[in-house]
């Protein structure tokens, strides 16, 4: 027996003999519940990732790769001085001296870097988020929708759930443009209102407020980007794609966000370690060099590569626990406090309930 075979007999034993506990039983505290909860939904990802190993590690992740590839180099050309980053850099540092904030402290000057950072990397990674990422996904639920990823599946089939997702992800930008103004419009209030109120001590103040203010947009972007990835997995699962979509992703995870930011650490962290891995093993050697050899050229291949496979990963958890959800709503729908929500021609997914998961 190989080792992925071992690997998937333990935790087949494990999932099968533990089901996901159910919140109206009151016999574990909330906290102690969603933290089960969160770990069973982690194995059966892992399950379900050995039990379609090859699928998942073939066709999906090497239609991720360029995404991944784009995502690992665009980090690497970012700080040359020829790339948009100094011109998006100091149009943030002009609209942040405008807004009134404090020009030096180096938490914004850091805040500000990143923001730039952030923002070049999505303009230069967008053409392959749009084709490879969002067509691996698809693959990706297809195989966990129709539990036959052996078969390989049709054009049209890869098409109507390309479509939601491409239309959810348009969203998706929208919203996260929204949480950062929303971020941004609340810093500047309070940073003018500061200036208005004239304290005595108004060094102190404003480093409290800055690092009140990094706090919260760090907050209020986690709290987007679990909704967001919820919204791909719904429209991916569901076919509807869009706000609505959206709005469901809000109503399913309400009252469980701590769920959603507990399952996408780890993935999380893994893919942050691999772009660490990516820089100190391809673009350091690079920059030290001059050129880049075989051996670093392949092993960037190779590190790209595993950064695929966890963009697979994650979204089987993301998929996984969309399915959770939906269980529990199915299974608490006669509870007293259910709630009917109506969406035009989505009958099917009407009914949700309040307190049917942690």
């Amino acid at each position: 027996m190989s080792i992925i075979e071992s690997i998937l007999v333990r935790t087949e034993k494990i999932s099968n003999k533990s089901p996901i506990p159910s919140p109206s039983s009151g016999k574990l505290p909330k906290d102690q519940l969603q933290m089960e909860v969160s770990c069973k939904i982690l194995r059966r990802s892992t399950h379900s990732f050995l039990q379609n190993y090859h699928y998942f590690t073939s066709t999906a992740a090497f239609l991720a790769f360029p995404f991944s590839a784009s995502i690992l180099l665009s980090q690497a050309l970012v700080p040359t001085p020829s790339s948009l980053l100094p011109q998006i850099y100091s149009r943030l540092r002009i609209l942040f001296d405008a807004a009134g904030f404090p020009s030096s402290s180096q938490l914004f000057s850091i805040l500000n870097l990143k923001v730039s950072q952030t923002i070049t990397s999505s303009i230069f990674t967008l053409p392959f988020t749009l084709t490879f990422l969002l067509v691996a996904k698809a693959f990706v639920i297809q195989a966990l929708n129709h539990h036959k990823p052996t078969l390989q599946p049709s054009f049209s089939s890869i098409l109507s759930l390309y479509k939601p997702l491409l239309h959810t992800y348009f969203c998706n930008c929208f919203l996260i443009l929204s949480a950062n103004a929303t971020t941004f419009g609340l810093m500047f209030l309070a940073f003018s209102f500061i200036e208005r109120l004239g304290h005595s001590s108004p060094g102190k103040l404003i480093l409290f407020m800055s690092v009140s203010g990094a706090v919260l947009f760090s907050v209020i972007l986690a709290n987007a980007l679990v909704i967001c990835n919820m919204a791909l997995a719904l429209s991916g699962m569901e076919g509807h794609g869009g706000y609505l979509a959206i709005l469901k992703a809000c109503l399913l995870l309400r009252g469980r966000t701590s769920m959603a930011l507990f399952l996408a650490l780890p993935v999380n962290v893994a893919l942050a370690a691999i772009e660490a891995l990516f820089q100190f093993r391809v673009v350091r050697p690079y920059h030290i060099a001059g050129i880049a050899g075989p051996c670093v050229a392949l092993e960037g291949i190779f590190i790209a590569y595993l950064y695929s496979v966890f963009i697979i990963l994650d979204t089987i958890v993301s998929c996984m626990f969309y399915k959770s959800l939906k269980t529990g709503s199915r299974i608490h729908q006669d509870d007293k406090d259910l709630f009917r929500i109506e969406f035009q021609d989505e009958d099917k997914y009407g009914y949700m309930g309040t307190g049917e998961l942690p």
